[in-house]
């Protein structure tokens, strides 16, 4: 599908978050996915992920995901400065800024004429680990989320007895983790401890691993698996297809 894109400003309760709205030119209604980015926000490789998704009859929704903490349209590079300064703000903003952020998104989109009204989620890295967590909004009905960090160590700021971790069991739609192996930042061990949280919640999930290594998605850098991701690319379509068309 040809597709197109826009910017939007989202007010959401910690400020205004920029958003950037990729979906089939056709008219017609369409699901949306919430799609979160990496620490370094709205890359030139999270701008192709959106668009790849768009053009296979989605709405894809890019939140800036520290829009409380940077200007309008800040992009960190992928350098030391920009990691350690995606870090930080990681480390700095509350889950429930996220919870709100993705409210913001449901609600927007919801009320668009070129939506369907069903919302699914997608992410990559901290992405991952937020889609996760947008599944916990009843109106999220399917996540897919790529190597999530921080699900198992329990490392992001929120109230206690909200994280990420210790509420799925109140995860209600359909997961798909996809995972690398060689992954540093979620080893074994994180691994397993999620795989069994998720079985022992009953939440609805496929898992898959792959031998790759850590943002294997993204198409820039020495860690880039071309084979693997057009594999993912054609696994999250379906997954959201089967889900949110039906």
């Amino acid at each position: 599908m040809i597709i197109t894109n826009e910017t939007i400003d989202l007010n959401t309760p910690t400020g205004v978050m920029r958003t950037y709205v990729y979906r089939p030119v056709n008219a017609g209604q369409y699901p949306a996915i919430i799609f979160y980015s990496e620490i370094f926000q709205q890359t030139a490789p999270i701008a192709r992920t959106a668009a790849i998704m768009a053009g296979h009859g989605f709405v894809v929704l890019v939140p800036e995901v520290f829009h409380e903490l940077n200007p309008i349209g800040t992009v960190l590079g992928y350098d030391d400065a920009g990691k350690d300064k995606g870090n930080e703000d990681k480390w700095a903003k509350p889950l429930e800024a996220h919870d709100t952020d993705t409210q913001a998104m449901i609600d927007f989109v919801t009320q668009q004429t070129y939506c369907n009204g069903r919302v699914g989620a997608m992410g990559v890295c901290i992405g991952g680990h937020l889609a996760y967590r947008a599944a916990l909004n009843p109106k999220i009905e399917a996540a897919c989320c790529l190597y999530a960090t921080d699900i198992h160590s329990d490392t992001l700021p929120a109230a206690e007895g909200n994280n990420s971790f210790e509420r799925t069991p109140d995860i209600k739609g359909e997961l798909m983790m996809i995972w690398g192996k060689q992954d540093p930042h979620v080893p074994n061990e994180g691994r397993f401890k999620i795989h069994h949280k998720l079985i022992d919640s009953e939440v609805n999930f496929t898992w898959h691993e792959f031998n790759a290594q850590h943002a294997f998605m993204r198409d820039e850098g020495d860690r880039y698996d071309p084979e693997i991701a057009l594999k993912v690319y054609g696994m999250s379509v379906a997954f959201f297809k089967r889900i949110l068309t039906a």
